[in-house]
């Protein structure tokens, strides 16, 4: 009954069949986070979708979490070449070592903008002043790719030595994490 009742709601048009990207679009997807854990994740993640699908990514989340010790920035930090290593070897997560060794190098400037901004939710969220930006778009409509406020923040991560981080990844990341709520006016979550 419940997979009936969630195949009659309208959502938006990118939300696939898909339980997987059902349960993300309406349990997650624009919703704002806070955390400085799961923002840490979603932008690791983000840049792990590079030149793949959404889908690709949710399907290996789990693995992504077991392997890289439940997103905590500081275990990954201490990352050796060994660990890096077996990660190469791990089928639960995309195996590409450019963007392993981004998750370590993210995870090392990610606790140095902490240290400088008391939490990266403070400084992530400075880039759209704190609230989430709220946009109603027709089903159909294009969403943009990028917008000036991603922008910003892809080049001021840039700046601070984040990689897997220009301004499509980082808008991306700002619709997971809620900093901008893109759901269509006609989808059940709007």
């Amino acid at each position: 009954m419940d997979k009936v009742l969630s195949t009659m709601k309208t959502r938006c048009a990118w939300c696939t069949s898909d339980p997987l990207y059902i349960r993300y679009h309406d349990e997650e997807w624009g919703v704002p986070v806070h955390d400085d854990r799961v923002l840490f994740e979603m932008l690791i993640l983000e840049g792990a979708q590079a030149g793949l699908s959404w889908l690709t990514i949710l399907k290996r989340r789990e693995g992504y979490r077991e392997a890289f010790d439940g997103f905590d920035a500081e275990t990954i930090a201490c990352y050796d070449k060994k660990k890096t290593d077996a990660l190469m070897l791990n089928p639960g997560i995309i195996r590409n070592r450019l963007k392993i060794a981004a998750t370590v190098d993210n995870a090392r400037v990610f606790l140095a903008v902490q240290k400088e901004c008391g939490t990266f939710d403070r400084y992530i969220w400075s880039f759209i002043g704190g609230k989430p930006k709220r946009n109603r778009r027709k089903i159909g409509e294009p969403l943009p790719a990028q917008t000036p406020e991603a922008e910003a923040m892809s080049k001021d991560l840039k700046k601070r030595g984040f990689r897997f981080v220009g301004p499509t990844i980082c808008y991306a990341f700002m619709q997971a994490v809620g900093m901008v709520d893109d759901h269509a006016a006609e989808c059940f979550r709007a």
